[in-house]
């Protein structure tokens, strides 16, 4: 009689169709707007390495002065034209009248050149790159002007910054159709496999994509507004972040739903039992990455910051997604949802089993590990201990100190290989000059300190219109003073973006202090060098907040002290481990020269924020199960029924990340390898053996200082003084 009044239990209407219907056109309504906006994030994206350094960095403050000296919005192009043989009198004639067509393009201010290398195989043009033309629309002229222009039988290349920024530009090109491509495929694949079924991964896709599409309206609307900076990183980091989310969230609501419809026969009776189990997890594990991410507002450089609030933005909708348009959908669907392996009614002596061990009704895999975990609790945490100590022995051999620019890009670049052409036969950092700001009463001495350092090859004084003083018939002999500042041109030996021409730097910035102490050193190079020292700074700020802020969220989520730290601790260790294998791939697989001193700050900040998230799917079930049946059933239970959905996350955000390799930028191939792999790790040996393993092990204790851990654990008829749980020995079966 029972079954059949629950088969016959009439819901409003509202609350059966008019609330599903509401909630789905809405999301419609956000995806058709936010979906066109997609291909617009470039208009409000920069790439720019300077525009993200912080305000105090000394390069920044070098630019700002550079600013009351020229346009500073100029970036240059250096143009390098090759032969095997010393140019001839006449080709030599020839280039001279290219200075003119260059000029012709109006890209920007005076043109250089064109300036003979010492061998006379080469020559090299200086062309000033200003804002009135995107950069990589400016270089591509540029290239196409050269070509057509250049002798016979020469090679022609458009390099120094504006050339490698944009091949950088050309090489983030497939953020906005190839990655999520890629991502969404992987995706779309795997939940066949999980599900078998047709219907169920185009609704958790569409969960994602509808999700991802408000995430964009809502980046593009603090970009547009300048509250962030937007850069090709962040905008592929968004994607791959909101897809692998809103997916693993939506497959902890659809787990619920499933075993749901065992219990009855009413659709929106199901969703509603669904949301009520999974709203805590799902909500927890959202502000922990949300909060996670923010955390990365307190870095000092700016396209940290920018990224914290751009990908939080995105976990939001993928939370808000998760919880309101996917139950929409199963609401209306229902059993249909699952077609043609709908879930089917359990009789009602099967839907609460009565627990003694925890593994009653299960079968197969989670069993055995479940069985595994109860014999051997001691002996399994101990080995996955041992086991990810070893591998974090790895992060001896990191080398997260920056790279060369033009080692960034992962395929054929132009601009790379005229940096090479520029080395052989020039002053390697030509066009790309240290920039030294000084006051003008110890300019002289300030010059003569910088042309004694052993890494410049020249440097010279600069005149009204940016001309240098040379000391030749004609040149002009006053400088340019602002504010009773000079600036000096210090070309390198060095190419700008090696590491060689770093230590030139900090050799300068140190000898020129000595004589004018308000000197600042600037250009090229040392924005990059500011760059890898503050994100060196933020790995050790960023760290501990994100730790204390994941900490208390658990503690709130677990009514609990001890599991909370053991979770964040395995977590921690789980990242070393990650970022050990990590460094040996890059180093003896990969043949990278090293890793952008930003990738372990966004590996921790990833790794940790959405491992700890598959810790909450996992304790927040055993919390559950142990308020019914007792700690130690509780955990077996809450490992075997969440094991499958977890993994299938695990897996589905692995190759989510897996797919920021496609994109041929060096930081982000490393980032998706070490995120995947760490997704892998945390997914199939922490979750999976060494948190139930210790939490078996400890047993109710665990819980403390709750009421749980104080309560009496287990079921059935064993025996147990008070306050002591049993361990159960489980059976294989």
């Amino acid at each position: 009689m029972k079954r059949t009044k629950v088969a016959k239990e009439r819901v409003p209407f509202w609350l059966r169709w008019l609330i599903p219907v509401v909630l789905v056109v809405t999301w419609l309504g956000l995806a058709g707007v936010g979906g066109p906006t997609f291909g617009r994030l470039s208009e409000v994206s920069s790439n720019d390495q300077a525009s993200f350094l912080p305000a105090s960095a000394e390069a920044t403050e070098a630019q700002d002065w550079q600013a009351k000296f020229r346009d500073s919005n100029e970036v240059p192009g250096i143009i390098v034209i090759e032969n095997t043989t010393a140019f001839t009198p006449a080709q030599l004639g020839e280039l001279a009248s290219l200075k003119t067509s260059l000029e012709g393009l109006k890209l920007g201010s005076t043109v250089i050149g064109p300036i003979p290398s010492k061998d006379a195989k080469a020559v090299q043009f200086v062309v000033p790159v200003g804002s009135a033309k995107e950069i990589k629309d400016a270089v591509k002229e540029l290239r196409a002007t050269v070509s057509a222009a250049a002798p016979a039988g020469t090679q022609t290349f458009v390099t120094g910054p504006a050339g490698l920024a944009a091949d950088l530009t050309a090489a983030f090109g497939g953020i906005d159709g190839i990655l999520l491509l890629v991502a969404l495929s992987a995706v779309f694949v795997i939940l066949l496999i999980v599900y078998r079924s047709l219907l169920l991964p185009i609704m958790v896709l569409l969960t994602s994509v509808f999700a991802l599409c408000a995430a964009i309206l809502l980046v593009f609307g603090m970009a547009k507004a300048g509250w962030i900076q937007l850069n090709g990183q962040s905008q592929g980091i968004l994607s791959i972040l909101v897809i692998g989310a809103a997916t693993d969230y939506a497959l902890l609501f659809v787990a619920r739903f499933r075993e749901a419809l065992t219990h009855t026969t009413n659709r929106t009776a199901a969703v509603l039992t669904a949301w009520k189990a999974s709203f805590e997890p799902i909500l927890a594990s959202g502000a922990t990455v949300i909060i996670a991410l923010l955390c990365l507002l307190f870095s000092d450089l700016n396209s940290n910051k920018a990224l914290g609030p751009v990908a939080a933005a995105g976990i939001l909708c993928a939370l808000f997604a998760a919880l309101t348009l996917l139950p929409a959908l199963m609401a209306l669907l229902g059993r249909a949802a699952f077609w043609p392996f709908r879930p089917k009614l359990l009789p009602a002596d099967q839907r609460e089993p009565e627990l003694v061990t925890g593994l009653e009704g299960q079968k197969g895999l989670w069993r055995a590990t479940g069985s595994l975990v109860s014999r051997r609790p001691r002996t399994v945490w101990v080995a996955s201990v041992l086991l990810l100590l070893v591998a974090a022995s790895g992060l001896l051999q990191l080398k997260a100190n920056g790279v060369p620019q033009t080692d960034v890009i992962l395929t054929a670049s132009n601009a790379v290989d005229g940096q090479d052409a520029l080395a052989r036969h020039f002053n390697a950092g030509s066009g790309s000059p240290a920039v030294v700001v000084a006051d003008q009463a110890k300019a002289a001495e300030v010059l003569d300190r910088v042309k004694a350092d052993g890494g410049v090859g020249e440097a010279y004084l600069l005149a009204p219109g940016s001309v240098p003083i040379t000391g030749a018939p004609g040149a002009p002999s006053t400088p340019d003073v602002r504010e009773g500042k000079v600036l000096i041109n210090a070309t390198l030996n060095y190419a700008a973006d090696s590491l060689q021409a770093e230590e030139t730097i900090k050799a300068l910035r140190s000898e020129v202090k000595a004589v004018d102490p308000g000197a600042l050193v600037g250009g090229v190079t040392a924005t990059a060098l500011d760059t890898n020292t503050t994100a060196q700074r933020d790995l050790l700020v960023i760290i501990p907040v994100v730790l204390v802020v994941i900490l208390f969220i658990l503690m709130l989520l677990l009514r609990s002290i001890v599991a909370p730290v053991l979770l964040v601790l395995s977590v921690v260790l789980s990242y070393a481990a990650a970022l050990g294998v990590s460094a040996f791939v890059f180093n003896n697989i990969f043949g990278f020269p090293g890793a952008d001193a930003t990738v372990p700050l966004f590996g921790f900040v990833f790794l940790v924020a959405l491992g700890v998230d598959y810790n909450i799917f996992l304790m927040s079930r055993v919390r559950e199960e142990s308020l019914k049946h007792g700690t130690r059933p509780g955990i077996l239970r809450g490992l075997v029924v969440t094991g499958g959905v977890i993994t299938s996350a695990g897996v589905v955000l692995a190759a989510t990340f897996a797919a920021l390799g496609v994109i041929p930028i060096m930081f982000l191939v490393q980032l998706a390898f070490i995120v995947a792999f760490g997704v892998l790790l945390d997914t199939v040996l922490v979750r999976s053996l060494l948190v139930p393993a210790l939490a078996y092990d400890i047993g109710s204790k665990i819980w403390w200082p709750g009421k749980l851990a104080r309560a009496q654990s287990g079921t059935g008829t064993q025996s147990r003084e008070p306050g002591v749980e049993p361990r159960t020995e489980v059976p294989t079966r």
